[in-house]
């Protein structure tokens, strides 16, 4: 297992929002159950709520690579992998 890095302490600002975002999202497909919502509203905003997540796991590991190759790759290079990892999520 690798050595901690400074940052791992510190979890990036954004993907923390991304995280309380789909957080509340679930909240709400929570009451919309609750309520008796129409099922394809309830499983549309739980798919949303996926999304979200995975978009999130994504940005995690795109934020590894970037340190795992970031002496081995340009900058450049490494734009293109992120822009190519994050259009699968």
């Amino acid at each position: 297992m690798p050595a901690p890095r400074p940052n791992d302490a510190a979890p990036n600002a954004v993907i923390l929002n991304r995280v309380r975002r789909a957080q509340g999202q679930l909240g709400g497909v929570q009451r919309m159950m609750e309520e008796g919502r129409d099922l394809g509203e309830v499983v549309a905003q739980l798919k949303a709520v996926t999304k979200a997540l995975d978009k999130v796991a994504f940005t995690l590991l795109v934020e590894e690579l970037q340190v795992r190759v970031a002496d081995d790759a340009g900058p450049e290079r490494i734009d293109e992998i992120e822009r190519i990892f994050l259009a699968l999520a």
